[in-house]
């Protein structure tokens, strides 16, 4: 079954463009070393309590959009194979000003249970 590496993560509003520059090449190089998918996305829907604890998780400010990503894999170890790969890539450099606080963004990696 497949793995999933998921992430949340607060961006500046102001910074979306940067970051998505950043992701997009981040994207390519987690699809030529294998991932089956590489998905960005912002938050639209967040107005209930219940979907509130997306943005109290990463403590979201009032100038910030939450991002949710994740990248799917064949299985774990493919995800551990890709990510040792990625991560050596001299192509993978941080920028000199991340476009996003690091410390509080919250990941995981997910064993699938259903998938059709």
């Amino acid at each position: 079954m497949a793995y999933v590496d998921g992430f949340l993560l607060p961006v500046p509003t102001k910074n979306l463009a940067a970051y998505r520059k950043v992701s997009r090449q981040a994207g390519k190089l987690w699809m030529e070393y294998g991932a089956l998918a590489y998905t960005e996305c912002v938050a639209d829907d967040l107005d209930d309590e219940r979907r509130a604890m997306f943005a109290r998780s990463v403590k979201l400010k009032p100038d910030e959009t939450l991002v949710f990503s994740w990248i799917l894999y064949k299985s774990r170890a493919e995800r551990n194979r890709i990510n040792k790969k990625v991560a050596a890539d001299p192509r993978l450099k941080a920028p000199e000003a991340m476009p996003f606080d690091m410390k509080r963004m919250v990941w995981g990696g997910f064993k699938t249970l259903v998938q059709l």
